[in-house]
């Protein structure tokens, strides 16, 4: 399954910090009392392109500090996010080891609130330099063998937490059959509550530059009514649409580099309730136009 990251102890990362020189300035935060947890509290980010090397700067960007000023940002809601996902393309370019190492650095603000991060795998992922860089934390047996796919079960909604890497570096993606096999399986053991659905990938073919198999996933999601949404990364690109079938499209902003100008990069603040789903834009620009926006996602009837 996913890696889930669970929370550390104040004491484990401050031990940590010191040792590393990461984020010691976080400490008189991290010792003050605990915000109390909303449980339909969620964190959505995406392409958080994270080099080994801390000062890397790619289309004039220090993705670094990007993923550095969204911790602190969640850190300072009022209340306990429930649980953070990171939707793909956690590294860099090419998924090296120290790319992950790195990454770990900079969630640790993040688990030591006690928020634990779910994190998904996109093309600039490399699995298994993903699996040895965090092999510490990893102790779940996956449902899908080769493939970081999970059910993450909260009051409203199910998560469905899905793995489209193909190849690093190769720009569209695919879930393969086994791991749609499961889906469907899965989707039907639990068709009481609403699915939200989270990969890497975005729909379309036409391009390739999408989900390969986007026509096989759209026949797994459409009559199945409980599906709701589909929350997906990959393009940078900050954007809402509804299908013909009513599930609605959240492709994610950026954590990193924006490929157009004028795009926001941040983070969703994402809050679920029984019949839809409300989505909070936080751009790491504050003058950027997107910055504040709210969406409220309305359920599609089963």
């Amino acid at each position: 399954m996913p890696i889930h990251l669970p929370p550390l102890s104040r004491r484990a990362f401050l031990r940590r910090a010191l040792v590393a020189g990461v984020a010691v300035g976080c400490a008189p935060r991290l010792l003050a009392a605990e915000r109390p947890a909303n449980p339909n509290s969620w964190i959505l980010l995406a392409d958080t392109h994270i080099a080994a090397d801390a000062t890397k700067v790619n289309k004039a960007v220090n993705m670094t500090r990007h993923l550095a000023a969204v911790s602190e940002q969640v850190l300072q809601l009022s209340e306990r996010p429930a649980g953070a996902f990171v939707v793909g393309d956690c590294a860099f370019s090419q998924g090296a080891p120290g790319d992950y190492t790195q990454f770990a650095k900079l969630i640790e603000p993040l688990r030591t609130e006690g928020v634990p991060v779910h994190l998904l795998l996109g093309n600039h992922d490399h699995r298994e330099n993903f699996w040895a860089g965090l092999a510490s934390e990893k102790n779940v047996k996956r449902p899908v063998a080769d493939k970081q796919a999970a059910l993450i079960r909260t009051e409203f909604v199910n998560w469905f937490l899905l793995d489209s890497l193909e190849k690093t570096q190769q720009t569209p993606g695919a879930l393969g059959g086994p791991q749609l096999k499961w889906l469907s399986e899965t989707l039907d053991a639990n068709a009481s509550k609403p699915a939200v659905i989270v990969v890497h990938h975005n729909p379309g073919i036409e391009e390739n530059l999408g989900l390969k198999d986007t026509l096989v996933l759209w026949q797994v999601l459409r009559p199945r009514q409980q599906v709701k949404a589909w929350v997906y990364g990959h393009t940078h690109n900050w954007k809402i649409s509804q299908d013909d079938s009513g599930i609605h499209l959240v492709n994610l902003p950026p954590t990193s580099y924006v490929f157009r100008n004028g795009d926001p990069a941040g983070w969703l603040h994402a809050t679920t309730r029984r019949d839809g789903m409300r989505l909070e834009l936080h751009s790491l620009d504050p003058q950027n136009k997107s910055h504040g926006q709210v969406v409220d996602l309305k359920w599609r009837e089963a």
